[in-house]
């Protein structure tokens, strides 16, 4: 019953200056994450450029460095630059040959325009730059500003555009990106999920908080091929939810949360195994189990512990967010209530046994 642990030729002018790194952690309890047998390990750290694939030129690393130097958000570039859009926002390097009058950089308006001396407000959202570039061009042309055009166009700065990730990940918070990416390489940038995360990741495209959530299925256990095939763009949310937990609690070696099963099984015999047994002073006969409904009523109900070492009764499926209580004495059972127990497992440490 394990669970286990837990580019591309850039373009010279390219520089993507818009990185703004914003944590965003969620809380979900304030418990205290431990390996059984070893002390939890420190994150390392993700590299500033973030780039999705390597480069031999180095200039994939450039680009990220660029994005917003030491702490910015991971930067995932895309493998072709020439079939990038232009967005809203983009600052544009347009050279007109021969016209150095023209020639400058050109800040794309929320419109998606362009204002171009002597030809007003040019369309150039959704276009390649080399596109771009021919409108530019035609356009000159019909404004009778030059006879035979010639015009380059490069994305000088990308507007800033983010993936967010929360939850059940390593460093929560922004990836930046320009093109549509994949839910793998979103995760590979926030370095993965934790040992406690869910089995079912969660994708809101776009940011009305209203659209329907996506669920992609992941397990550590078995090829995880959806995560490559699922496409993010900028402005979607991924969230991790945390993996169901159940609550030993009491007269046992190791007292706190363990984490369920790959498949979210876990009966109270295998609970009562994890925490290391009962100890010899254990009041099983006051065996408890306390569960919390959705509507917010809690059931709290006896168990037999002889007929479940016995085999002669079949041990309760636990469910997420259970507690299992075993009392060190008959008076001690009677005076603990549910309440109070709800309240030991929210600090409780939680163990992510291998």
């Amino acid at each position: 019953m394990g669970t286990t642990w837990r580019n591309t030729t850039v373009k010279s002018r390219l520089t993507v200056r818009r990185g703004t790194s914003l944590l965003l952690g969620i809380a979900l309890l304030p418990s205290t994450v431990a390996v059984h047998g070893q002390s939890q390990g420190t994150t390392s750290s993700i590299p500033g450029s973030g780039g999705a694939a390597s480069s031999s030129s180095g200039a994939a690393s450039s680009a990220g460095k660029s994005a917003g130097g030491q702490g910015s958000a991971p930067v995932i570039l895309p493998r072709d630059f020439a079939q990038l859009k232009i967005e809203a926002g983009d600052l544009l390097s347009v050279n007109v040959y021969d016209a150095p009058e023209l020639t400058d950089a050109y800040r794309v308006d929320q419109q998606g325009n362009l204002r171009l001396p002597l030809c007003g407000k040019v369309k150039v959202e959704g276009l390649t730059s080399g596109e771009a570039a021919t409108v530019l061009e035609e356009t000159l042309k019909n404004e009778q500003v030059l006879n035979r055009p010639q015009v380059t166009v490069d994305v000088q700065q990308y507007a800033g555009q983010y993936v967010t990730v929360l939850g059940e990940v390593s460093s929560p918070g922004r990836v930046t990106i320009i093109a549509p990416t994949k839910l793998s390489d979103i995760l590979a940038q926030v370095g993965g999920l934790t040992a406690i995360a869910g089995t079912l990741i969660k994708i809101r495209h776009g940011g009305d908080d209203a659209t329907p959530e996506e669920d992609v299925p992941y397990s550590r256990s078995e090829s995880n091929q959806q995560t490559g095939t699922v496409l993010l763009r900028p402005g979607d949310t991924v969230i991790v939810p945390r993996t169901g937990i159940v609550y030993v609690l009491g007269a046992v070696y190791h007292p706190g949360g363990y984490v369920m099963q790959e498949d979210g099984k876990l009966n109270i015999a295998q609970a009562l195994a994890l925490s290391g047994g009962t100890v010899l002073t254990a009041n099983t006969d006051g065996l408890r189990v306390i569960r919390r409904n959705p509507d917010g009523t809690v059931l709290d109900f006896a168990l037999s512990y002889n007929g479940i070492v016995k085999g002669t009764q079949t041990p309760l499926a636990l469910q997420a967010q259970d507690i299992v209580y075993v009392p060190m004495s008959k008076l001690k059972s009677v005076f603990t209530d549910a309440t109070s127990l709800i309240g030991t497992a929210v600090s409780s440490t939680i163990y992510a046994v291998h």
